[in-house]
């Protein structure tokens, strides 16, 4: 199993999940078809994770070296936040974003598939290294999914009418994707002290994800202190998304990231 197989399961998976959608959308006053449809969904998940399964098995590693590697994850979290939420609260739009969002990062891992060699850096080989990776790159679904959450809750607001469970939803994203990056935040820390020696060194990929971390901890705010300013709190959310954009994979393109042992490996 190796990237090479990578077409084949991501066509699959997307057939599953375009014809569970349409299922869904059909079986609106059908249960028994929106059931098949859930399933048919749900089958598309299980084949993306078995590709994962395999390839970490096949690089006798985790596959989260690579942005390409991370993406792939992405692939995999962004349906299964999207039927939790449409099982949960019923947003078939809101399946839609996700599963929108899940080809995009297909398309670009099926154009870049990053076939690089398996070793793993001695700094990488610490058990830090999986939690640490995989409650982050989580924590980016979740706060990727509530910025379009965001920006459907600004068109309602300025062209349409404003819906309450918008905000409620970004709420409930937020809150969780929240929770994640800080546990990402102490993961890496621990990580850090065990592979150099320090908690803490303001390396540019460090110093971004603490803004991130501020930038989503300044919406939760607003929302506490301020919750009928609603606009203002959607468009705090929909910034916060350009700095965690700039702490993922932004850093890279930065000069002053050339010699940071956080960005991600080129080969």
């Amino acid at each position: 199993m190796d990237w090479i197989n990578f077409p084949t399961y991501a066509i699959t998976s997307s057939i599953l999940w375009v014809i569970g959608l349409i299922m869904i959308y059909l079986g609106t006053k059908n249960k028994t078809i929106r059931i098949a449809g859930i399933g048919l969904f749900i089958a598309g998940i299980v084949v993306m994770i078995t590709f994962i399964a395999l390839l970490w098995y096949h690089l006798q590693r985790p596959p989260l070296r690579t942005l390409g590697e991370t993406r792939l994850l992405y692939v995999f979290f962004l349906p299964v936040i999207g039927i939790i939420f449409y099982v949960r609260w019923g947003y078939k739009w809101f399946l839609s974003y996700a599963l929108m969002m899940t080809f995009v990062f297909v398309l670009i891992n099926l154009n870049h598939p990053e076939t690089y060699d398996k070793t793993l850096m001695p700094a990488l080989q610490s058990p830090w290294f999986v939690p640490h990776v995989v409650v982050y790159i989580l924590g980016y679904a979740l706060l990727g999914v509530s910025t379009l959450v965001s920006v459907y809750g600004l068109y309602k607001h300025y062209f349409d009418t404003f819906e309450t469970k918008i905000i409620l939803l970004a709420d409930n994203l937020v809150y969780l994707g929240f929770a994640f990056l800080t546990l990402g935040l102490l993961f890496g820390a621990l990580w850090a002290k065990q592979a150099w020696g320090h908690y803490w060194t303001w390396d540019p990929k460090e110093t971004w994800a603490f803004l991130t971390w501020l930038g989503y901890l300044l919406y939760i705010h607003m929302r506490w202190q301020h919750p009928k300013k609603i606009s203002l709190s959607l468009w705090i959310l929909s910034l916060a998304f350009l700095m965690l954009i700039v702490a993922w994979f932004g850093i890279n393109y930065l000069p002053s990231a050339a010699n940071s042992v956080h960005v991600y490996s080129n080969g």
